[in-house]
């Protein structure tokens, strides 16, 4: 309704504010008036709140589904960095105890054996080389590992927002 419309329904109430009290069948002749606007305005309001609502609700259910679908990535992207941190500082570790060992062990020969000092230097020496390659095999191998479960988890999250399905595998945190 417009407002031209509800506002000879509205004056009504205000001249009933004037100390002159109006007849009672104006009164009540008025009130029924009041009752019927605001019975079409709520009748509208349904009408259009029902749609809103729907609108709203689906609204709700697809942000619903890309924030789990958001969490699942990133909570998969987090496992495998986590993963990868591990073992990288894992192989660190292993990568200093071997040196640790092979070092103690060059100090010793040096000590015992002068003569052939130079020698078992460079057999040490090249055994730490090798450890040090093995070792950044290794690193290379979790590294391309990693960069393959990270894009796989990608693959798998924008398959989910395609088809609007949740992933099937269950969240690690939740």
């Amino acid at each position: 309704m417009t407002q031209e419309e509800q506002k000879p329904v509205i004056d009504p109430e205000t001249t009933a504010s004037d100390p002159s009290p109006p007849s009672t069948e104006e009164k009540s002749d008025d009130s029924k008036a009041i009752v019927l606007v605001v019975a079409k305005e709520a009748e509208e309001e349904k009408k259009e709140g029902s749609v809103n609502r729907d609108a709203v609700l689906a609204r709700l259910e697809t942000d619903k589904r890309m924030s789990l679908i958001k969490a699942w990535e990133e909570a998969e992207k987090s496992k495998v960095e986590n993963k990868a941190q591990k073992k990288l500082s894992s192989v660190g570790a292993w990568e200093n105890s071997k040196k640790a060992s092979v070092e103690a062990e060059l100090k010793k020969i040096e000590e015992q054996l002068i003569k052939k000092k130079a020698e078992y230097a460079e057999q040490m020496k090249n055994k730490i080389a090798q450890i040090h390659k093995e070792a950044e095999e290794k690193r290379a191998m979790i590294e391309a590992k990693r960069g393959e479960e990270a894009l796989k988890a990608e693959e798998l999250a924008a398959k989910c927002r395609a088809t609007g399905t949740a992933p099937t595998k269950p969240f690690g945190c939740f």
